[in-house]
C-alpha cells in the first residue's frame, strides 16, 4: 500500500507528536562505515516536523550504543535529531529502576547498554562480576555473553533478584537482511535456568511509550493524538495499539504484509515508503 486516506492523512497533520523507530523505518545499519544509511524519505519528513514544530523522538530497540551515540550517527547520515531526541530501552530502564527504587543492577549488555543507568547513578553491576545481593538483572546488546555471565546471572536469580530486558525479539532488520537480537537468546537461557521471565521494558511496554511521550514535554491524554512509526507489528504496532495511538507501519524493514495479524499488531495503514508521510504534512 502506498497511499493515505483522507482520515488518516488529516490525523498526520494533527498529530500531537512521533515516535519513530530507527532500524528498518528511518534508516538501516551501514556495515562498511558502522553507521547509518537513511532510507528514502525519512530525512525530509523529519525536517518537515521541525519546521511544523511537532515533536518528536527516535525509539530504537537496540542497546549496543548510548543513546548519544545513536544520535551522532544519525545525524552523520543527515537526520535533525538531538541527543534528548534519541532513545534506547536502557534510558526507559534507567528510570523506571530508580522509579521503583531498583538500585543494584546486573547488566548484561555492553557499555553502551549500561550507559544510561550510569547516568542516573544506579549501582551497575558488572555481567560476571562477583556481587551481594542484586535487586535486578537486566539484559541488552550483548554479543560478548559467555558462561561466566551465565552463571553469574543466574546466581542473582537465584537469590531474589527480578529479570529484565530491553527487548525479547528474535531478529531486527539491517541493511543485510534480518539479525538475531541477543537479548532473546540470553533471555531464553534465564528463563530456562531459573523460571523467571523477563519483564520487557523497551518497545512495545507501556513504560517506554511513556518515556518517549514525557520527552516530547507531551500529557498522558495526548497518547490518542500521537503516531507510532515502525516496521516490528510486535514492536511499534503493538505499542501503538496498546494505547489507542495511529500506527503507521512500513515494509521497508520486518514487516512486509499486515495480513493475518492479530489486531493488537495491526497497522492503522501499512506503507512501501514514507512519501506519503511528507506529502500529507506539506
Amino acid at each position: 500500500m502506498s497511499l493515505l486516506s483522507p482520515d488518516h492523512a488529516a490525523r498526520l497533520r494533527d498529530a500531537a507528536g512521533f515516535i519513530f523507530d530507527m532500524d528498518g523505518t528511518i534508516a538501516l545499519g551501514d556495515a562498511k562505515s558502522g553507521g547509518h544509511k537513511a532510507l528514502p524519505h525519512a530525512i525530509a519528513l523529519l525536517e518537515a516536523l521541525k519546521a511544523r514544530g511537532t515533536p518528536y523522538v527516535v525509539f530504537t530497540n537496540g542497546t549496543a550504543k548510548a543513546p548519544a551515540d545513536y544520535a551522532a550517527s544519525l545525524r552523520a547520515a543527515g537526520f535533525p535529531v538531538k541527543d534528548d531526541q534519541m532513545l534506547t530501552p536502557s534510558a526507559t530502564a534507567a528510570a523506571w529502576f530508580a522509579a521503583q527504587g531498583l538500585r543494584r543492577v546486573r547488566v548484561l549488555g555492553n557499555a553502551g547498554c549500561a550507559a544510561p543507568l550510569h547516568a542516573l547513578g544506579l549501582d551497575v553491576i558488572d555481567p560476571a562480576e562477583p556481587a551481594g545481593p542484586v535487586d535486578a538483572v537486566y539484559t541488552g546488546w550483548f554479543r560478548e555473553f559467555d558462561f561466566a555471565a551465565l552463571e553469574a546471572a543466574c546466581e542473582s536469580l537465584w537469590h531474589g533478584a527480578r529479570l529484565f530486558t530491553a527487548s525479547n525479539v528474535p531478529f531486527f532488520a539491517t541493511a543485510t537482511g534480518r539479525a538475531i537480537g541477543s537479548s532473546f537468546a540470553i533471555n531464553a537461557m534465564l528463563t530456562a535456568m531459573s523460571g523467571k521471565r523477563a519483564r520487557i521494558l523497551g518497545k512495545p511496554a507501556r513504560v517506554a511509550f511513556d518515556v518517549a511521550r514525557d520527552v516530547m514535554g507531551l500529557p498522558r491524554s495526548a497518547a490518542r493524538s500521537m503516531v507510532v512509526v515502525g516496521d516490528d507489528p510486535a514492536l511499534e504496532m503493538r505499542m501503538a495499539n496498546s494505547v489507542g495511538a495511529m500506527a503507521l507501519g512500513l515494509t521497508t524493514g520486518i514487516m512486509k504484509t499486515g495480513a493475518d495479524l492479530a489486531p493488537r499488531d495491526a497497522p492503522s495503514v501499512l506503507l512501501d515508503t514514507l512519501e506519503p508521510v511528507l506529502a500529507a504534512l506539506r
